[in-house]
């Protein structure tokens, strides 16, 4: 059976993984790549929209609706006297050259850009960045160049998010291994309960195949924008159970060499 065969009977039947448990491990490995790639389709989506997304909304920003100023010693320079707030989609921007707001409000916040007398801060999906503009020392920075930054990151977005995708991609099944093989793990504890005589090897691979389940469960979820909660312990309950169930299926009087 191929591994696109593979990927649907294991949604749905603990009896066709039981008897996957022979295979080489190679193809159990470059399954487990498959799973992952699938899995991380709406991911890559909706990564690489929300990048796109936001730079258009930075550049319609700085063209349309920021003041010109100047980024000069450290600070931040501009005639106007109150704090400009726009919003852009769900991104928020801020631009504040009269020290009014400071790095504490910005961090209150999500998916914004907070453009500061000293600082811009940064912050999407709930992680925030500084940049100070004592980075600058030396330099004098525009609106205009900042316009054409904005420009340059358009024009090397089509490489930037493939390699992004990759690293995330990379990351993300090495993490699937390790929860494979910690899961193979239980299945030691379990086996002798159950009455089953199988290696470690042979429950690492059953285990590679009982993730799919819950693996594609949170990867429609994620398509949905949907989240659920005790999504950790509800992806393990559900891979230890389809674990027990594959291995039930193997006949207890079956030594598994």
């Amino acid at each position: 059976m191929n591994i696109f065969k593979q990927l649907i009977v294991s949604l749905y039947s603990p009896k066709q993984i039981s008897t996957f448990r022979k295979q080489g491990i190679g193809k159990t490995i470059l399954y487990v790549f498959l799973l992952m790639f699938v899995s991380l389709l709406p991911t890559f989506y909706l990564f690489s929209t929300t990048i796109i997304n936001e730079i258009e909304n930075l550049q319609d920003t700085l063209n349309n609706d920021l003041p010109p100023f100047t980024i000069e010693n450290g600070e931040l320079i501009s005639e106007e006297l109150t704090p400009i707030t726009i919003n852009k989609n769900d991104l928020t921007i801020l631009f504040d050259s009269t020290g009014t707001v400071t790095s504490e409000d910005a961090g209150n916040t999500t998916n914004s850009i907070y453009i500061l007398k000293n600082e811009i801060i940064y912050t999407f999906a709930g992680q925030s960045q500084s940049m100070p503009y004592s980075t600058f020392t030396g330099m004098t920075i525009t609106k205009d160049d900042l316009i054409d930054l904005t420009s340059t990151l358009d024009n090397i977005l089509p490489i930037f998010i493939p390699i992004l995708c990759l690293v995330i991609y990379l990351f993300s099944t090495a993490s699937k291994l390790i929860g494979i093989s910690f899961l193979a793990l239980i299945g030691l504890m379990l086996k002798n309960m159950l009455g089953k005589d199988l290696k470690y090897g042979q429950l690492w691979r059953l285990s590679a195949y009982s993730v799919t389940l819950p693996t594609i469960f949170f990867m429609i979820m994620e398509a949905l924008k949907t989240i659920v909660p005790s999504g950790f312990l509800i992806y393990w309950f559900v891979a230890i159970i389809m674990l027990v169930l594959v291995m039930k299926e193997i006949q207890s009087s079956t030594s598994e060499n």
